[in-house]
């Protein structure tokens, strides 16, 4: 049975069995945080009605949750909805995600779809760091985007 509440015991509150909010913030993730940064990847913001898109700002972590962003439009607030293209090069022989559009699976780069902003911090007068979920993304692009991550360096 799962220990739901932080009260004393004897058992103590360690173990894969602790909801109650103690230990570490990596220790609590869902998915792992990867270095991004120096590849210098970037984020479009995405108008589906043209298919275009203009850059909204570069990569600094990414799991197959979420991702950070360095941006310098200001205008971004928490709990805005933002369509988004990322478009990731192959790695070690891996796909970041799955095309399930036909009859049979195919590899692709890119994923389009929904971020939603948990945080904007404003860094200098032009920069602002962005950070919010992937809401959208169905769980085989998902885990195929944790795989590929797991060939990447982890975030701090």
């Amino acid at each position: 049975m799962m220990r739901l509440s932080g009260g004393s015991s004897s058992k103590g509150n360690k173990g894969p069995g602790n909801v109650s909010g103690k230990g570490s913030a990596s220790e609590r993730r869902i998915h792992h945080r990867h270095d991004m940064e120096p590849q210098e990847i970037f984020v479009d913001r995405w108008d589906g009605s043209h298919r275009s898109g203009h850059k909204f700002g570069k990569i600094v972590d990414l799991s197959a949750g979420g991702v950070r962003i360095l941006t310098c439009e200001g205008d971004v607030k928490t709990d805005h909805q933002i369509r988004v293209r990322l478009a990731l090069p192959s790695y070690a022989g891996i796909c970041p995600f799955i095309s399930n559009d036909g009859a049979h699976l195919e590899p692709k780069n890119e994923w389009v779809g929904w971020m939603t902003v948990n945080r904007v911090i404003q860094l200098t007068s032009e920069q602002y760091e962005v950070a919010g979920r992937l809401v959208d993304m169905d769980e085989v692009d998902r885990g195929m985007l944790g795989l590929y991550l797991s060939t990447q360096p982890l975030a701090a």
